[in-house]
């Protein structure tokens, strides 16, 4: 089954087995969806591609030949919607299993699919549609999303399907694909077409929409094979919702071209207990999570629950505390690895399978790109001085899996690779081994849970409060979610800070931001710092919670 990997990927290794060198190979028309997922239909139609299992406990099982047929209608029938090449389409899906069957369809139309977080409002919809341009909206009717769409496209020609029960006037998804042909003739794309949209917080103005090909899924065979390490055969869970790129780096790309199939856990509210006992029952043999995951699981008596089937547990989106790492081992005998990139790139960094990991270091480069650390001015630093990561290009092109721009700002792409080289902000050190540890963001950039929030982006919906003269968004230290998003404000005349004006302030933002975005600290002050130039200054009040943490 590893014969589908070796068209497109190859190991060169040093005398030790240490990999030095991955080369990629892929014709001027490669398309995930056609050559990967239906070759695989191909040679083994009723190999298992993916489980889901709802949060009511029902439990639906895909073939590589059934998610081709499911797929191919899917795609006729948006084909005769008017949604053909080049053309984006929103999903707001959650993790219902309909959400892989339209993306490879989308793929197979040459489309542009546009994965969105369910948790945004109805106004982020709206500036996403008018940034992408987007074509229609694919959403499940769940938790109020159907009409946050409505409200978003109302007035504008934007098509709205829904999966789930219906909706208004909205067209049925599962009716659209039941009632439309089994048979599509390949559509011609090309590698280096539009396939992807991600839209990714900045430090200023509104979130903006990370560009990515079809070569894009090529670089996650590394992350699938040798950072969670999926064989052909296993059962991986990685859980992330599928609206952000966590969701293409552990719960598509790799893991299907490695032959493995993708366990989907479909939950409204976490509970560790249920997912333990997923695990369990599921006989999950490669798992990745965020660091507060890990933390909840730590909470449960983990003797209690058969996890002998786990072979490899990964995590990624926030520092890892040692200490919970440690707690985790001792109980269950597995080492969590840790691995860093980004929503603009494929795993950057990682301690690999079967390698043992460095404590505190987020592992060492992958061979799909030189990696260097480097000052202000773009010098190299020496090991163990702290410096900027960045990708150097080799051969004239843009490595494997890095972005090829941002849409509609092409001024923010050419400062991202200012000097020739791609700067992630990210900030780390690395010793004399090669390993890498991580420091932090070198902009303002929040990191929650495994959520990026850009500050202005809250600060601008504080500032329309009434009471609000001056806003400063930050993250501060948490044990549990990494950082958390704390407000400083300054009060305009005749209002007081007092619990019951947090509370508005808080309600305020969760009304107009997705949830996770609201300020869960509030603090009143009578004057914000200043930069020399007279603007906030974010790091000053970074510098002074560090402090006294």
């Amino acid at each position: 089954m590893s014969d589908i990997i070796d068209r497109y990927y190859k190991e060169i290794k040093d005398g030790s087995g240490r990999i030095v060198k991955i080369e990629t190979s892929f014709g001027d028309d490669f398309n995930f969806a056609y050559d990967v997922v239906d070759e695989y239909s191909r040679i083994f139609p009723e190999k298992t591609a993916l489980i889901h299992r709802s949060s009511g406990g029902i439990r639906t099982v895909f073939t590589f030949g059934e998610l081709k047929e499911l797929s191919n209608r899917a795609a006729n029938a948006f084909r005769l919607l008017g949604i053909g090449k080049g053309d984006p389409v929103m999903l707001l899906m959650k993790r219902r299993y309909q959400f892989w069957i339209s993306i490879l369809a989308l793929h197979k139309l040459g489309a542009v699919a546009v994965p969105t977080s369910h948790m945004v409002s109805a106004e982020d919809i709206r500036e996403r549609c008018e940034a992408a341009k987007v074509r229609a909206v694919i959403c499940v009717n769940s938790e109020n999303i159907c009409e946050k769409v409505k409200e978003a496209i109302e007035g504008r020609e934007i098509l709205q399907i829904v999966t789930g029960d219906r909706f208004e006037d909205a067209y049925d998804l599962d009716e659209l694909i039941r009632n439309a042909p089994a048979d599509l003739e390949r559509v011609k794309t090309k590698t280096f077409d539009d396939m992807l949209y991600y839209f990714t917080s900045g430090t200023s103005g509104s979130p903006k929409a990370v560009i990515h090909d079809h070569s894009y899924p090529i670089a996650h065979i590394y992350t699938a094979k040798k950072w969670h390490g999926v064989s052909a055969g296993d059962i991986h869970l990685t859980v992330a919702d599928s609206g952000w790129a966590k969701s293409a780096w552990g719960k598509l790309y790799g893991q299907w071209f490695a032959g493995a199939a993708i366990m989907v856990y479909d939950y409204d509210n976490f509970y560790a207990s249920d997912m333990l006992r997923l695990i369990q029952d599921e006989k999950v043999n490669t798992f990745c999570a965020p660091p507060t995951i890990y933390k909840y699981f730590l909470h449960e008596d983990l003797g209690a629950y058969d996890l002998s089937s786990l072979k490899s547990v990964t995590t990624a989106g926030e520092p890892m505390p040692p200490s919970v790492s440690e707690k985790f081992t001792a109980a269950t005998g597995l080492v969590i690895r840790e691995g860093f990139g980004q929503t603009e790139t494929a795993l950057q960094i990682c301690t690999p399978v079967k390698a043992h990991p460095v404590k505190g270091s987020i592992g060492k480069a992958s061979p799909l790109y030189h990696i260097e650390l480097v000052d202000e001015d773009g010098k190299k630093v020496k090991d163990g001085e702290e410096g900027e990561i960045v990708l150097i290009p080799e051969g004239g092109r843009s490595p494997l899996g890095v972005f090829k721009g941002y849409l509609g700002d092409g001024k923010l792409y050419s400062d991202a690779w200012e000097g020739g080289v791609y700067h992630t902000k990210d900030k780390a050190y690395r010793d004399k081994e090669g390993n890498y540890f991580f420091i932090g963001r070198n902009d303002d950039v929040i990191k929650s849970s495994g959520y990026r929030i850009g500050p202005s982006e809250v600060e601008d919906i504080l500032m329309q409060h009434p009471a609000v003269s001056a806003c400063a968004v930050t993250g501060y230290p948490s044990q549990k979610r990494g950082e958390i998003v704390k407000a400083s404000i300054v009060l305009k005349d005749g209002f007081t800070g007092d619990s019951a004006l947090k509370t508005e302030i808080q309600d305020f933002v969760k009304e107009r931001a997705a949830i996770y975005k609201y300020p869960r600290m509030i603090v009143f002050t009578e004057a914000l710092p200043l930069t020399s130039n007279g603007k906030i200054s974010r790091a000053a009040i970074r510098r002074a919670d560090h402090s006294v943490i």
